[in-house]
């Protein structure tokens, strides 16, 4: 089953897949609560999806893939993105998602993905590829959060400064700044643009956080 809120990325993707003997196409969405309704109706061994599909009761990203996995422990997630943040490819991972394609990359990439996720395998295109390399040769990279550190992402992503989180939380400034940093490290961001990024895509915050 294949999700993507694009229509020329969903043709892309049946264009590609069509003429291979071992794929099925049995069903196309354009967002979160098309592809739930889908899985509902029509049974499937893999579902490949954008990361990023606005729309549904069910969001997109984690919250989309951490659904279809309690509902659907049987299919298997092949996930697309256009994001190179490499916390998003964490976060990918630590959720059980293995196979994992760049929309950088070339389309045939899908069809190895597919056939890897189907028999339990794992596939990374070649930039998520390269992504996992750096984020394993990083020592700060891959350890989870603290729960105070969780906190003061989630709060600075809200729209908090730095002092704000301080007063609120009843610590100096320069812990929550320490906590703030050591964050970036674990997630592998360099800038508080990527770490706000995350903090939605990954839903610590629920909305866009309020201007700087």
């Amino acid at each position: 089953m294949l999700a993507d809120d694009h229509p020329t990325v969903l043709s892309g993707l049946a264009h590609a897949l069509t003429p291979i003997s071992s794929v099925k196409i049995v069903g196309t969405s354009q967002n979160g609560r098309e592809l739930c309704a889908a899985l509902a109706k029509e049974s499937c061994d893999v579902v490949v999806s954008d990361y990023s599909m606005p729309g549904g009761q069910h969001s997109d990203g984690l919250t989309l893939f951490e659904y279809i996995q309690r509902q659907y422990p049987d299919v298997n997630i092949v996930a697309l993105t256009a994001m190179d943040s490499p916390s998003v490819i964490q976060s990918l991972l630590a959720v059980g998602i293995s196979s994992i394609l760049s929309k950088s990359d070339a389309i045939g990439h899908i069809i190895t993905a597919i056939h890897a996720s189907f028999s339990g395998g794992a596939y990374l295109s070649p930039i998520i590829d390269d992504i996992v390399r750096q984020l394993s040769s990083t020592g700060d990279v891959g350890h989870p959060l603290s729960p105070r550190e969780h906190e003061v992402v989630r709060l600075f992503a809200s729209g908090l400064t730095i002092g704000e989180i301080a007063k609120r939380l009843n610590r100096s400034k320069q812990t929550i700044s320490s906590q703030k940093t050591f964050a970036m490290r674990k997630l592998g961001v360099t800038n508080d643009a990527d770490l706000i990024r995350y903090a939605i895509e990954t839903q610590l915050v629920a909305s866009t956080p309020k201007d700087r």
